[in-house]
């Protein structure tokens, strides 16, 4: 007898969904490359942003070169559609853990900048768990509807890429935290100031930062070794007296921040530069109960 074959069954995504799915994958995947080649490419800043989120000072740079590969990866992934799948899995579970740590440690981060994709400024609080509960729904609807995932050698080839991308950034990042000649002088409180004799701290802060405040108060207290701090505000200058007065940072402020920062690049502030004799021998992205201290300690700064 005769049997009548069976339909074939369609694999084809309606249209709408397709477009869907393109537009998630698109949107995730610019936020996920954004924060993480941000990270891989100014990771003392990232790593100032994590320790300001309670990840302790010792992790913090790994912690930020850490994501910076994760999150770039997942963000390349997701556009590819072979690679979709994976690139989806990765997003979800990194949003996810990141909602959970903020709500572990919510009463003390409620309110505080959280600016870990760099386009999107947004605090602590509400709106931030469901601007990332929107997130982990598009990331998943782009992994729901895209192909079956392929292709592990090409994907092992992505992931290779983005380390040695990340292992350049890092590199040459650190090669610029030392050697460094400064300018033979700055203005310093309407004066000509010269940097090229002697030791000199550099102190780039925001007067309106709870961390460079609690930064500035705990260098006060220290017994310096004929060393010069140099305070540089890097906006509201007209506060830039009154902090160095409330925090009894013994300093003088300056105003050529923009200038110096192109030559000794960094993240936000807090952010101190050491220079001796015009040269600089190191760069300060942490300002916790260790450093600082240790640093300058071990360069013979303070007693």
């Amino acid at each position: 007898m005769a049997h009548a074959s069976p339909a074939p069954v369609s694999l084809e995504l309606p249209a709408w969904k397709n477009v869907a799915a393109w537009l998630c994958a698109v949107s995730i995947g610019i936020f996920f490359l954004g924060a993480g080649l941000w990270k891989l490419t100014d990771h003392l800043g990232a790593a100032t942003r994590m320790n300001q989120m309670l990840v302790p000072g010792s992790l913090s740079v790994l912690t930020a070169v850490f994501f910076g590969i994760a999150e770039t990866f997942a963000g390349v992934l997701i556009l590819v559609p072979k690679f979709r799948r994976w690139g989806a899995l990765l997003c979800v579970g990194m949003l996810f853990a990141f909602m959970v740590y903020m709500a572990w440690n919510y009463t003390a981060l409620k309110g505080m900048d959280c600016t870990c994709f760099p386009w999107l400024e947004r605090a602590v609080g509400p709106a931030f768990f469901w601007s990332d509960g929107a997130m982990i729904g598009m990331a998943a609807l782009a992994g729901l509807w895209a192909p079956r995932a392929a292709g592990f050698r090409a994907m092992s080839l992505i992931l290779g890429c983005v380390l040695a991308l990340a292992g350049v950034a890092y590199g040459i990042t650190e090669s610029r935290q030392s050697g460094t000649k400064a300018p033979a002088t700055i203005t310093v409180e309407g004066e000509p100031f010269s940097l090229q004799q002697g030791r000199v701290l550099l102190y780039f802060y925001d007067p309106e930062c709870s961390h460079c405040d609690a930064a500035a108060r705990r260098m006060a207290k220290h017994v310096w070794k004929d060393v010069r701090v140099i305070g540089l505000p890097t906006r509201v200058p007209q506060f830039a007296q009154y902090f160095m007065d409330s925090t009894s940072l013994k300093g003088k402020n300056s105003p050529d921040h923009e200038s110096l920062k192109k030559l000794f690049p960094h993240g936000d502030p807090p952010y101190g530069v050491v220079l001796e004799n015009g040269r600089m021998k190191a760069g300060l992205p942490r300002f916790d109960a260790e450093e600082p201290e240790s640093t300058l300690r071990k360069f013979g700064w303070i007693q």
